[in-house]
């Protein structure tokens, strides 16, 4: 039996949980999500407990056991708290700043990156940090990636926009040798 399959998800007063067909609808106050359940997974709804269950042992029923589980449980966290990812540019003259719903880049090209804000997702900039918010966790980590990959952090001199606490390995630079 999946470890994480047999935990039961708490859902909150403030979230609301049904199940018609094969598709889970989670709301609440941040925003409303849908998880659409495979045949062979069965979710039962019991005194704000969610329990997520499979009706064999085949190999497609137990790889996806989990899977169901935890994004049902994404989806109860993302509308009841929300998910953020926070990332911070390093280098000399990187900045970024938000102008209405477009996120301002500077990072060192001839030209500035101007990205629009996605439906769901809140930016946040203040010069060398940036939060990204939103109830969808994978549209959370999409857009931060997204966001991350106009300038990742290289590794001679860690300059670019990284996520708070990444580790980026230096290495060393050339060195001028003996002409032997």
């Amino acid at each position: 039996m999946s470890r994480i399959g047999k935990k039961t998800i708490h859902v909150p007063e403030s979230v609301s949980f049904s199940l018609k067909n094969a598709t889970a609808k989670i709301s609440g106050p941040k925003g409303e999500l849908e998880v659409i359940i495979i045949k062979g997974i069965d979710v039962q709804l019991n005194d704000n407990q969610i329990s997520v269950s499979r009706s064999s042992d085949d190999r497609k029923y137990r790889s996806m056991h989990g899977t169901i589980r935890q994004l049902i449980a994404n989806a109860v966290k993302g509308v009841s708290d929300g998910f953020t990812k926070e990332l911070e540019i390093r280098g000399v003259g990187y900045q970024a700043n938000m102008q209405g719903n477009k996120l301002h880049l500077q990072l060192g090209y001839s030209h500035d990156i101007f990205f629009e804000t996605p439906d769901g997702i809140n930016i946040g900039a203040n010069r060398t940090e940036i939060s990204v918010a939103g109830y969808d966790k994978q549209l959370v980590g999409e857009v931060a990636s997204k966001i991350r990959s106009f300038r990742k952090p290289e590794p001679y001199k860690g300059k670019g926009i990284r996520y708070k606490g990444e580790y980026v390995r230096q290495k060393q630079g050339k060195t001028v040798g003996t002409g032997e």
